[in-house]
């Protein structure tokens, strides 16, 4: 059973995503919040596996609301799936720097909405697909030569980078399982030392050092990572 947290300051929004989690099988709506502020009590009581929160909230935003909840909740961390009207939305790419593990439209289809709470409960990450061209956009305007890769990306092993460069390509831990032609289990063993090595939250961060540091060029995802 995931649990989750609901944050919005649109009480029609709120209700509707409460409703639609309720009808569905395997999902229990442990709260609901107005505020930023509120959402970050509620996620220190409730202790939600996932919370849908809206990026622009009145007061502490919804930004703020993320940074305050991962950098108090006690392990496993909540995933934080971050919401909004606009597919254009200028917040994108700090929600993402801060620790969201996803970001997705209001006007999605409310079976894709469920099917992407399940995925990301389960480790994943998802963007609609506007946010992801946005995202690859933003690193395609900075030039290469401001790129600097961060001296703790040097402290991975061999392996580990290749498996954080498969993560920047987008790829599901099946199918870096399949590409590396090792176990799941495998993969989750060195993503999880990658996390740890360079102080991420969560996956989606992990895509934005990938592209950061250089280790993958935009424009050329899937082209062989680049060495140290």
């Amino acid at each position: 059973m995931t649990r989750l947290l609901i944050v919005d300051d649109q009480v029609l929004i709120r209700a509707g995503l409460a409703a639609l989690a309720t009808a569905a099988p395997g999902f229990d709506v442990a709260g609901q919040a107005a505020t930023g502020e509120e959402a970050v009590d509620l996620a220190a009581a409730l202790r939600p596996d996932v919370i849908l929160m809206d990026i622009r909230l009145p007061g502490m935003s919804g930004i703020s609301a993320l940074e305050y909840i991962l950098g108090r909740a006690a392990e496993p961390k909540p995933k934080i799936v971050m919401l909004t009207v606009f597919d254009l939305d200028e917040y994108v790419y700090a929600a993402l720097r801060a620790g969201a593990s996803g970001f997705l439209l209001k006007d999605t289809p409310p079976e894709r909405l469920l099917a992407a709470v399940k995925l990301i409960a389960e480790g994943e990450m998802l963007f609609a697909p506007t946010v992801t061209r946005r995202l690859i956009e933003t690193f395609a305007q900075q030039p290469e030569t401001t790129r600097e890769r961060p001296a703790s990306l040097e402290d991975l092993t061999e392996r580990e980078t290749d498996v954080l460069h498969l993560v920047g390509q987008g790829l599901t831990n099946e199918q870096i399982a399949q590409r590396l032609v090792v176990s799941i289990a495998t993969v989750k063993t060195h993503f999880n030392r990658v996390m740890s090595k360079l102080s991420l939250q969560s996956r989606a961060q992990a895509v934005v050092v990938a592209y950061e540091s250089g280790l993958i060029s935009p424009g050329r995802p899937d082209a062989q990572r680049q060495r140290p």
